[in-house]
């Protein structure tokens, strides 16, 4: 069903409990409970996630989780020295990439013209590039509601080298780190 096929509705309003965990009680975490974070508070996370709004509904936000000491060991090395701390301590920690081939999902993730976006993003490296960038940022305000709506803490960081993340964590593959 198309947009002009539906009847307008009118949205629920989310009630005062829910805008204050998503919005006006909410602040960037800096410190951690020692409760580990489940599958399945992850998975809810990135359902709420991942279909947020982006340009054609190209969707280049992609999250890989580290919860184990090894993983954030590896991912700390790569961060700059107020940002370890926390980063260790934290239970389950998100690294947020974009996909620069995000345009190969495109007959899934928007099926009246995905082939015809596929086709046309083929050989436009550099546009995918920023075209994936500025979605998976707009994407990634929305991963952090989504890890507030769980019901846990969320603390977006800069502060890193991101080709080292990038080299520890994506090599070999079309994801990017956000960033500097």
């Amino acid at each position: 069903m198309s947009m002009t096929d539906r009847e307008p509705q009118a949205l629920d309003v989310l009630d005062d409990a829910g805008q204050k965990v998503l919005f006006t009680e909410a602040r960037t975490a800096n410190t951690f409970a020692e409760v580990p974070v489940a599958d399945d508070e992850l998975a809810m996370i990135w359902e709420l996630a991942r279909w947020s709004p982006s340009s054609a509904n190209g969707q280049p936000l992609r999250a890989l989780f580290v919860r184990t000491r090894e993983g954030k060991e590896r991912l700390v090395r790569h961060l700059d020295e107020g940002n370890r701390a926390k980063t260790f301590s934290a239970p389950a920690v998100a690294i947020l990439a974009y996909d620069v081939d995000f345009h190969e999902q495109m007959p899934t993730v928007f099926p009246a013209r995905g082939e015809v976006l596929r086709a046309a993003f083929a050989d436009q490296i550099d546009a995918r590039e920023g075209i994936a960038a500025y979605n998976s940022a707009l994407q990634t305000g929305v991963f952090l509601l989504a890890v507030r709506a769980a019901g846990l803490a969320a603390g977006p960081m800069a502060g890193f080298d991101k080709a080292g993340v990038d080299r520890e964590f994506f090599a070999g593959t079309s994801w990017r780190s956000p960033g500097r």
